[in-house]
């Protein structure tokens, strides 16, 4: 059994690389099984022996170049003094690398994809366990969502748990993230705006600081600024 599951992870990394090194000079929309089975070396047919879709397989090519956002995450968290610090310094790392890459990142998140897919972040990292390296519970549950607002709402959960936000409140503030990064993104990859990463994540979390600090308990308010 074992020899079974190590013979198809080779056939499944064979056909992701073949998929990444596509993304890598064409972009996502460059990415077809025709040329994945010539890079490859096998047929059409096979490949859809281990995909859905070609979704399914640009989805887990994609997940490759998430792997700078995931390594750095640990050194945005690590001086965090409490859950509202790392909910922020997490949106922060988030916004760095995703406006960076925003047509891989809205891939991700935010394309419509099969029900059957929900857990494709978890199969990419039973390929690839090396890459799910953080040392932190939380950050590793977060790692493992497919969706982008049940990660987010691990973070402000969190936030509740200390005390800073109220828990009837997080589905609400979690909305809005979604609602002030999606249309950031969406403005990036649009080309929409022309401005350098670093203030389009400034611009980001101060936005997002906003939306928090109209719901922070009383004694947290000056918190934020």
């Amino acid at each position: 059994m074992e020899g079974k599951k190590l013979k198809r992870n080779r056939m499944l990394t064979c056909f992701i690389d073949a998929a990444t090194e596509i993304i890598e000079k064409e972009g996502i929309n460059g990415v077809t099984i025709r040329k994945v089975a010539s890079i490859s070396g096998y047929n059409s047919a096979t490949i859809y022996n281990y995909f859905e879709n070609l979704n399914h397989l640009i989805f887990l090519a994609s997940m490759k170049f998430i792997r700078p956002y995931t390594e750095n995450l640990s050194n945005y968290i690590k001086d965090s003094k409490n859950a509202l610090d790392k909910t922020l310094s997490v949106w922060e790392c988030f916004c760095h690398y995703s406006f960076k890459n925003p047509e891989i990142y809205y891939f991700i998140f935010f394309t419509k994809l099969n029900n059957s897919i929900n857990n494709y972040i978890k199969e990419y990292y039973e390929i690839y366990p090396q890459e799910l390296i953080s040392s932190n519970q939380n950050i590793t549950t977060m790692l493992l969502k497919h969706n982008i607002y049940d990660r987010s709402l691990i973070l402000l959960e969190e936030c509740v748990k200390e005390g800073f936000i109220n828990k009837k409140d997080i589905f609400e503030i979690n909305e809005m993230f979604m609602f002030i990064y999606k249309g950031m993104l969406s403005k990036i990859m649009e080309k929409e705006i022309d401005d350098s990463i670093d203030n389009l994540v400034s611009k980001t979390i101060k936005y997002i600081k906003i939306c928090f600090n109209g719901y922070l308990d009383n004694q947290f308010q000056c918190k934020l600024s």
